[in-house]
Formats: C-alpha cells, sequence, structure tokens
C-alpha cells in the first residue's frame, strides 16, 4: 500500500539522513522511478523532503524535521510497548503485523527514548488469561470468521451453546464489534434489533452471510457493550442472600467474592459478622457451601433449602465411607482440613 511505502520512507530518512533512491528502492521492494514519485509526493503533502544530485547525492529530510510520534514522551513510548504485550494481537491474526508497526514506531522515536522502550518487553509482561483456566468450551480455531464479518460489515450466522444448554441455538446477527474482557473474547451484536452478547467460545459455527449489517442508527461499539455491561452487573443483584460469617473465615471470604458483596460485612456478636451478597441467581448461593459451618445462610429460603439439599447429597454420597461409630459431626473444618488459601 502506498500509504505505509510513504510513512516508510519518512521513517527511513529520519533515522538515517541521506539515503541513496537505489537503496529506499531496494528496501521497498519498487522501482527508482517509484521511489521518486513518492518522495513527489511527500513534497506535495508538505514533508520537507529533497533530492540531492551528484555521486553522493541521495534523498534526505529537511535537517531538524520530524515526524508526530517523534512527540512521545518516554511514558508514552512505555505505553505503546506495554499494549504489545497482551495476546489480543495474537488472537486476531495480527500478532506479526503489530510487531511490524513497533518496529516503525522505535525507529521513529526520539534517541533517549528507545532504550526505555525496549526495555519494557524485557521487564512487563501482561498474561490476561486468569489463574487455572481450563481448556475452553468446543468453538471456533479462531476469531477470523467472526472477525471477518465485523470488518466487512456482514451479517453473521451462528450456531451457539449457552452456558446450560443441551443442544446449540441457531442465530442470525448484526454484528458490532469483538471485545476482549479478562482475557475471553465476546462477540457484541443486535439479535432482532435487541443488544446481545455471544461469548466466543460457545460459537461452535460462525458463517459470514452475504447480506449486509443492519446496525441501529447512530450507535457504535463502545454504546453497546457500555450498556450489555451494565445489564450483566445489575443481574447480579438479582438475588440478595444475607449470611452470618465466623470471623475465622471472612478475609478468604472477601478476597474470594468482593465482587459479590452488596456492601461492608456487620458485626454480630464476638466471633461472626453478617454479610450481603448479591447473586445472580439462586443457585450461585451453591458457592458459599466450601465453607461449611462457618458460613451460615440466613435468607431467602430458597437459598437455605439449596444449600441443605447439596449438604445432604454429599453426606449420603460419603456416608458409606464412615466407619462405625464415626459422627459427621465430630468433622471440624478449621482443624482437620485446613482451607486452602485463595
Amino acid at each position: 500500500m502506498r500509504a505505509d511505502r510513504l510513512l516508510s520512507i519518512m521513517l527511513l530518512l529520519q533515522t538515517r539522513g541521506l539515503v541513496p533512491a537505489s537503496e529506499l528502492a531496494g528496501r521497498l521492494e519498487v522501482s527508482v522511478r517509484t521511489v521518486y514519485r513518492d518522495v513527489e509526493a511527500l513534497s506535495a503533502a508538505g514533508v520537507p523532503v529533497f533530492a540531492e544530485r551528484g555521486r553522493s547525492g541521495g534523498i534526505r529530510l529537511l535537517p531538524g524535521y520530524r515526524t508526530d510520534v517523534t512527540g512521545l514522551t518516554a511514558d508514552e513510548a512505555r505505553a505503546l510497548f506495554v499494549l504489545a504485550t497482551d495476546g489480543a494481537h495474537d488472537a486476531l491474526g495480527l500478532g506479526g503485523a503489530i510487531g511490524s508497526a513497533l518496529r516503525k514506531v522505535m525507529a521513529a522515536l526520539p534517541a533517549p527514548h528507545r532504550p526505555e522502550a525496549e526495555r519494557v518487553s524485557e521487564r512487563i509482561l501482561v498474561d490476561p488469561a486468569r489463574w487455572a483456566r481450563g481448556p475452553a468450551a468446543p468453538g471456533p480455531a479462531d476469531l477470523g470468521e467472526l472477525q471477518r464479518a465485523v470488518f466487512e460489515d456482514r451479517r453473521l450466522a451462528l450456531d451457539y451453546r449457552h452456558g446450560r444448554a443441551a443442544e446449540p441455538s441457531a442465530y442470525t446477527v448484526d454484528p458490532y464489534g469483538l471485545v476482549s474482557k479478562a482475557g475471553v473474547w465476546y462477540l457484541v451484536a443486535d439479535l432482532d434489533g435487541e443488544p446481545r452478547l455471544f461469548r466466543a467460545d460457545r460459537v461452535l459455527r460462525a458463517e459470514t452471510t452475504a447480506a449486509p449489517v443492519r446496525r441501529r442508527d447512530g450507535v457504535g461499539l463502545a454504546e453497546v457493550w457500555a450498556g450489555l455491561r451494565r445489564r450483566v452487573e445489575r443481574q447480579r443483584d438479582d438475588v440478595r442472600v444475607s449470611a452470618r460469617v465466623h470471623r475465622r473465615r471472612l478475609d478468604l471470604l472477601l478476597r474470594i467474592h468482593a465482587s459479590s458483596l452488596l456492601g461492608p460485612p456487620v458485626p454480630d456478636g464476638p466471633s461472626h459478622v453478617l454479610a450481603e451478597f448479591g447473586f445472580g441467581a439462586v443457585e450461585e448461593a451453591r458457592t458459599l457451601l466450601p465453607f461449611g459451618t462457618d458460613v451460615e445462610v440466613l435468607t431467602p429460603p430458597e437459598a437455605r433449602r439449596l444449600l441443605a439439599r447439596a449438604a445432604a447429597d454429599t453426606l449420603r454420597m460419603y456416608s458409606a465411607a464412615l466407619g462405625e461409630g464415626d459422627d459427621p459431626s465430630d468433622y471440624r473444618p478449621d482443624t482437620d482440613i485446613p482451607h486452602p488459601p485463595a
């Protein structure tokens, strides 16, 4: 592409000074005649570039001229190279492109900033994947087809498996774009004119159709994503669960369930506190069961019944392992089996 070639010429001239036209032609894999045409185009655009004749001549920029990218501060340069350390570019098939782009930026940086920018990749690593993340659910081998529909502004046909569904559902959606959140890719799209969120690793089949996308007028990806994110966060508070928590497990509980707490716990006697959680469904109260007798769910009643049934089912499953005379009530979770750190 010519625009990329023009930028490459400017960066080469900026870092090298005087460069023979033949060398520029060889680096850019074009003819010397094409190089001179590009130089004329740069000059017409206001870039102070000129050719020097003679045996030791070549192409150069007016001394002191710098492209806008050289106005980057040291912190701005570091920020760009930190941006390149996550896995988003590789997932989109742009790993090579970001590397090439950063090499161009490095060439255009002021000399004092270059060593600092180079050290970023040696000192900072961004790993977006969460700990103990298991293998992804069956889905497309990559994001290629989703990305294609997004950039070509085409409707997208999906076979999509919802979290608890036994069989996939078929949809035709109008994509706005792709979002990477905490290492998970999402497709943001309209389904029948309503905003929806689709996890990329639950897409079993994706096909870009010939039909043009039908987005709502004046609505962009950032706006749709913000609305969907607020909706997901509100759903977390659909079921309010109150519980009595022993102080010996309070620190661990706060670390594991910080995002679900609806407020700071309040004292309830010398050894307990009362805490209130917000869950998207009553079944999520099961996440409190591993705390055993250190967390007693008080309300709502259906959450208490849910945990009672789960505890009874667990006891029945392991009751055969109890020896004669063993009493399940003798089990003390704080001394017999220490809870692993979060």
